[in-house]
C-alpha cells in the first residue's frame, strides 16, 4: 500500500474487466489472446536463435502459437510451444551419449522458454491493462 491505494484491489478489479470482456466480448477477447500469443512467439524465436547454435534450424522453425484454450475452466489462455521432436532435450538438457552407449557428459539445457517468458512479461501486463482501457473506452454491450 502506498499513499492510501491498495494496489491488490486495483489488480483484483483488473482481473474481473478481464472475466467480464471474456464474457461480454469473446470474439474480441481471443483475437487480442492471438495477437499477445504471436508477439510471444515472435520474442521465443529471438531467444532460440541467441543461445542455440543450432545447424539445420528445425528447432526455430517449430516454434508455434497455439489455439486460445481455457486453462482450468475460466481463465482465457494461449501457449507458445515447440514441435520438433528434440524440443524437449534443448530447453531442459540431456545426457550426451556416444554411438557405442558411453556416456561423454551433460549438455546444459538452454530454458528458452523461460526466458522468453521473463522478456514479454511485462509488455504483456501493458498490453492488457491498454485493452482493458479499450475496454472501458469504448464500453461493454
Amino acid at each position: 500500500m502506498k499513499d492510501g491505494i491498495d494496489f491488490s484491489q486495483l489488480d483484483g478489479f483488473s482481473k474481473r474487466l478481464m472475466a467480464l470482456a471474456e464474457r461480454e466480448m469473446p470474439q474480441e477477447t481471443n483475437k487480442f489472446m492471438r495477437q499477445e500469443g504471436n508477439k510471444l512467439r515472435r520474442i521465443t524465436s529471438k531467444v532460440a536463435k541467441q543461445k542455440v547454435k543450432s545447424r539445420t534450424k528445425n528447432y526455430i522453425k517449430g516454434i508455434k502459437r497455439g489455439k486460445v484454450y481455457k486453462f482450468k475452466g475460466d481463465e482465457t489462455s494461449i501457449r507458445v510451444y515447440n514441435g520438433a521432436p528434440h524440443a524437449h532435450l534443448i530447453e531442459h538438457g540431456h545426457r550426451i551419449v556416444g554411438r557405442d552407449g558411453t556416456e561423454h557428459g551433460f549438455a546444459k539445457g538452454q530454458r528458452v522458454y523461460e526466458e522468453a517468458g521473463r522478456q514479454f512479461e511485462k509488455e504483456f501486463i501493458e498490453d492488457c491493462e491498454r485493452f482493458i482501457d479499450d475496454l472501458l473506452e469504448n464500453g461493454l454491450r
